[in-house]
């Protein structure tokens, strides 16, 4: 295994790979690159290789790297509250006075933070002094998509890895092997709506399966069949809210693929190509719109039949 699981960054992995040999790998590492370049991927990684049995590792198939690897090693603590804005200042305390407690299992005790860049001046102000003395076992991961709102201060003591996007045909080899229904020009447009980054290219061929509701309106929508809408959606009336909602979101998603075509970029769903030929930016921004209506109505207390309803006069 080893850092070749990540793919692409060569350099970047040769230097890792150096400096793990030498027994030199860092106290702070601060790995940035957009959403989908293999920042969580890379910082597993490291963890597994500070922590692996093996003397070279990550081997990947030790107990330590098993451990980091499906997140339950005891020394491999993540610090974050996903469902607050701002990481909160009193996780990072907890976690600069635990990193005095000795590790329980490894030679290591290593701190993830996967969103770095929100953890706000006090946060950062808090970690900032457990990085400028730290135990020699301590390690810090800092993950983050903008480097920049972190201090000047806490940049300084970490070393930064940046993720880069990958070469064309290592990303199309890649693609074609894990999608291998998708066809030439779906892969193209995957690959260059991705910026180069396998994580963004993977998020958009797996939502390219779409329903069978939502092939129906983007061809009527397409053809301006309003008979046509209203066929489709009088059967909808019937169901139910947690059966609409999702089928509403997906003719959403389309619309918003569609105006991403209409700016210029391919589309990853065939379906979004068609409706952005067939209209144009206004049209799709307002159907965009009356969708995002239609969705807030059906979460709160406007029955299916109202919705289907209105959805059928508001996207003639």
């Amino acid at each position: 295994m080893g850092f070749e699981a990540l793919l692409g960054n060569e350099q970047l992995k040769h230097n890792l790979i150096s400096a793990r040999k030498k027994h030199m790998l860092s106290h702070f590492y601060l790995i940035s690159g957009p959403e989908g370049s293999g920042r969580h991927t890379l910082a597993d990684l490291i963890a597994a290789g500070m922590l692996c049995q093996e003397e070279n590792g990550p081997c990947g198939v030790c107990r330590s790297c098993r451990k980091v690897l499906s997140h339950t090693h005891p020394d491999y603590l993540v610090i974050d509250d996903p469902e607050k804005k701002t990481v909160p200042v009193d996780l990072i305390r907890q976690a600069r006075a635990d990193m005095f407690i000795r590790p329980n299992e490894g030679d290591r005790k290593i701190y993830l933070f996967p969103r770095a860049q929100d953890m706000g001046l006090p946060g950062q102000n808090a970690l900032l002094k457990v990085l400028e003395e730290p135990p020699s076992y301590g390690v810090f991961l800092l993950i983050a998509d903008n480097p920049d709102k972190l201090l000047p201060t806490v940049r300084s003591r970490c070393v930064e890895l940046k993720l880069q996007a990958l070469p064309e045909q290592l990303l199309r080899t890649q693609l074609s092997a894990e999608f291998p229904q998708a066809d030439a020009q779906t892969l193209s447009a995957a690959m260059l709506r991705s910026g180069g980054y396998l994580g963004q290219a993977r998020a958009l061929l797996s939502g390219n399966t779409i329903s069978e509701e939502t092939v129906r309106f983007a061809k009527v929508y397409g053809a301006r069949d309003a008979y046509g809408l209203v066929q489709l959606l009088v059967p909808m009336e019937k169901w139910k809210r947690d059966s609409l909602i999702p089928v509403l979101t997906e003719w959403l998603e389309l619309i918003e693929q569609a105006m991403i075509c209409r700016s210029g970029l391919p589309a990853v769903v065939p379906e979004a190509g068609e409706a952005a030929s067939a209209r144009n930016m206004s049209e799709l921004m307002t159907a965009a719109n009356h969708l995002k209506k239609a969705i807030e109505y059906a979460q709160g207390n406007v029955s299916c039949a109202a919705v289907c309803g209105w959805l059928s006069w508001a996207l003639r």
